[in-house]
C-alpha cells in the first residue's frame, strides 16, 4: 500500500485513540491492588506471632523494603516497555533494587554464620514458599497483564518477565509477614529463588500471553 493510500485509510477508518495515563500513575494503582490483595491473604492466613518484633528489626525492614522496591520498579519497567519509544535501559532497571535485595540477604547470611556457625547456613526443604508466592502474586500479575495489554507490548517476553518479577516480589514480601522462616540463606534460596523461577517461566510465555503481531522478544 502506498503511503498516501495508508494515510487516507487511517484518516477514514481509524477510531479515536485514548491516551494512557503515565506509567508511574498506573504503577501506584497497580500497587494499591497488589498490596490490598496481599494484606487480605496475610490476614486470612494469619500474621506471624512475632511480627511486631520483626518490624522493629532494621535487617527485616531493609529486606522487606528491597523486595517491595523490586516489585515497584519491575512493574514500572513492564509498563514502560509497552511504549514504543521506551529506552532499552528499562529492561535492566529492576536489577538495581534486585541487587539491593540480594545484598541485604547476603549480609544476613554472613550474620547468621557469625552468630550460629554452619547451622546458620543450613538449607532444608521449604517448597511451600513457591506455592504461597505464586498464590499471592496471582492477582497482582493478572491485574498487571490487563494493564499491559492496553499498551503495545513490543517485547512480550521481557515485558511479561518483569511483570511476573513484580508480582512474585509482592508475594515474597507478603510471605514473610506470616511465614516464620527468617534464615537469610533459606529466604535467598526458597523465596528469591521462587521469584526468579516465576519470572523465567513468564518469559517463556510472553509471546502467547502478550500477543502483538510482528514483534521480537
Amino acid at each position: 500500500m502506498k503511503t498516501e493510500a495508508l494515510i487516507d485509510a487511517l484518516a477514514r477508518d481509524a477510531g479515536p485513540v485514548r491516551v494512557l495515563p503515565p506509567a508511574l500513575w498506573r504503577v501506584w494503582g497497580w500497587l494499591l491492588i497488589a498490596l490490598s490483595f496481599a494484606a487480605a491473604m496475610v490476614w486470612a492466613i494469619g500474621p506471624r506471632d512475632d511480627l511486631a518484633d520483626r518490624l522493629a528489626e532494621a535487617r527485616f525492614l531493609f529486606e522487606q523494603g528491597a523486595a517491595l522496591a523490586t516489585a515497584i520498579v519491575g512493574a514500572l519497567a513492564a509498563l514502560k516497555l509497552t511504549m514504543p519509544d521506551a529506552a532499552r535501559v528499562w529492561r535492566w532497571l529492576p536489577a538495581i533494587p534486585g541487587a539491593a535485595w540480594l545484598g541485604t540477604l547476603g549480609l544476613g547470611c554472613l550474620r547468621d554464620w557469625a552468630q550460629m556457625g554452619p547451622a546458620g547456613l543450613r538449607i532444608t526443604p521449604d517448597p511451600e514458599c513457591f506455592v504461597y508466592i505464586a498464590l499471592i502474586g496471582s492477582l497482582p500479575l493478572l491485574a498487571l497483564i490487563l494493564m499491559l495489554r492496553k499498551g503495545a507490548p513490543l517485547r512480550p517476553s521481557w515485558t511479561l518477565a518483569l511483570a511476573a518479577l513484580a508480582a512474585a516480589a509482592i508475594g515474597s514480601f507478603a510471605l514473610r509477614l506470616f511465614h516464620t522462616q527468617d534464615a537469610a540463606l533459606m529466604v535467598l534460596v526458597w523465596q528469591v529463588g521462587a521469584v526468579a523461577l516465576i519470572a523465567a517461566i513468564a518469559a517463556l510465555c510472553g509471546r502467547s500471553v502478550l500477543r502483538w503481531p510482528g514483534v521480537a522478544t
